[in-house]
């Protein structure tokens, strides 16, 4: 199938003003929550720090940074990402397209709601679900009405191919308005004992696996072939990868209860299937450095390449790593260890949030009109991400193993926390590393949208789409 021509030069298919305000709140979302995880960070090695101030305690601003992210930073810059795709690959305007305004001021009043919730003390005790009830209710609006406006401008698009960025980006929408409801009005409230617990690693395995997952693959099957110029590698290994994350995702969850009254064959059907993951990891990540070939020196010459590839290094340690924890043995190791938190940044920060940072710079000055203000601070952004992230990740990793370790010759746990002082310091300094390349990404695109420097013709689309040339 050769790459189709003339879809993406109609630029009135896309409503910058509705683009340009969610991929506002998207940065300043993208800035604050991971601020707030390095404010957690510093009270591992000073427990006392802001500790008189009830709000400002680890037990309410951990889940704020962690819900903060995902629903502010991932989810806000996504949906804005969202409104620039579809119309594109469908050919025609977001169907209800002013609704994009309210759901923008829905979503936002969640997510400020849910952050106060949690640092007023209101929690639910569901991972990726702690937010109060009456917090849910706005984001569960804009949720169905989102996917409603997808789901819609899908059917009744004029371009007849489906691309993958539209499966992955349906998938994403309609799994997750089904789940969010279900794990915030339904788990906490109406599953009692054990059954909660196996529905809570369910619920939290469809936010990380039918949500961000999905959602994040549908960024970089757009952006990066546009950003290196070629075709996309295989369309059928998008679909293999695909249709393996439907198919083994859902019943990944349990493994976070290993060794629990859940019983066992549930366990190990989990297990199995989190081994199994292996498959689209492998496949995407094979479709994406194919993609690459013949092209690498556009890492040179493209932001949004240099991210997505990042995040695509990332993204297959953090999911190896996250396959391999699932079994027994390791679990042993490793549960409730730092290596579960490296685990979880590798994934949601180190791929994702990366890969909606890579679609902005794509997308942002597109929809601005104006030239990217300063590859300089750019390029001090990547490096900034990269080597401060990477630090922090295998810092994690390293003293997880070191926890496990020490853990198991039945080492006092109190001297086990005063070894991991140095570490948790080291993370600290390199979260205030990646704060300071994000302010300077941030500041790059409020200076793009301020300053006056046209876009230069040869950055404009000349209708290219990323077709596959299988």
């Amino acid at each position: 199938m050769a790459a189709s021509h003339g879809l993406l030069e109609n630029e009135p298919l896309v409503n910058g003003k509705l683009v340009k305000q969610w991929l506002f709140w998207g940065i300043l979302w993208t800035m604050i929550f991971p601020l707030v995880g390095v404010i957690v960070s510093i009270k591992f090695n000073y427990p006392d720090w802001l500790g008189r101030t009830s709000w400002l305690t680890w037990g309410r601003i951990r889940p704020m940074h962690v819900n903060g992210v995902i629903f502010g930073a991932f989810s806000t810059t996504f949906f804005g990402l969202v409104f620039y795709m579809v119309p594109k690959l469908t050919g025609i305007r977001m169907v209800g397209e002013k609704m994009g305004f309210w759901c923008l001021w829905l979503w936002n009043i969640g997510v400020v709601l849910g952050s106060y919730s949690l640092m007023a003390g209101y929690q639910k005790g569901i991972e990726a679900g702690d937010y109060a009830l009456w917090a849910d209710v706005p984001l569960i609006i804009a949720f169905i009405v989102l996917t409603y406006m997808v789901i819609a401008t899908i059917v009744q698009r004029k371009e007849k191919l489906l691309y993958v960025s539209l499966y992955y980006t349906a998938g994403a929408m309609v799994w997750t308005a089904i789940n969010f409801p279900i794990g915030n009005i339904l788990l906490p409230y109406w599953v009692p004992g054990v059954n909660n617990a196996a529905l809570h690693g369910l619920y939290i395995h469809y936010i990380v696996g039918l949500w961000i997952t999905p959602a994040g693959l549908a960024l970089i099957y757009f952006f990066l072939p546009l950003a290196c110029k070629n075709p996309l590698y295989s369309h059928k290994l998008s679909l293999v990868g695909f249709w393996s994350i439907a198919l083994f995702y859902p019943f990944v969850g349990i493994h976070h209860y290993l060794y629990s009254p859940i019983p066992n064959w549930t366990q190990t059907i989990a297990i199995v299937t989190s081994m199994m993951l292996i498959i689209p990891v492998w496949t995407v990540t094979q479709n994406f450095f194919g993609t690459m070939m013949g092209n690498w020196k556009s890492l040179q010459e493209s932001f949004v390449a240099k991210f997505c590839i990042m995040g695509s290094i990332f993204y297959f340690l953090g999911c190896f790593q996250g396959s391999t924890e699932a079994l027994r043995g390791m679990q042993q190791l490793t549960h409730f260890t730092d290596f579960v938190i490296s685990h979880s940044h590798l994934t949601i920060f180190g791929t994702f949030v990366v890969w909606t940072m890579a679609g902005t710079y794509y997308v942002w000055p597109r929809v601005t009109g104006h030239a990217l203000w300063s590859k300089t601070l750019a390029t001090w952004h990547f490096w900034l991400i990269v080597v401060s992230f990477s630090t922090m990740a295998g810092v994690l990793t390293l003293m997880g193993l070191l926890q496990g370790t020490m853990w198991m010759d039945s080492v006092e746990f109190v001297d086990t926390v005063v070894a991991m002082k140095p570490y948790w310091f080291i993370r600290t300094l390199s979260g205030i590393g990646m704060d300071i390349g994000i302010l300077l990404f941030m500041i790059n695109m409020y200076m793009t949208a301020v300053e006056p420097s046209p876009l230069p013709e040869m950055e404009r689309e000349k209708g290219f789409v990323p077709v596959a040339a299988d």
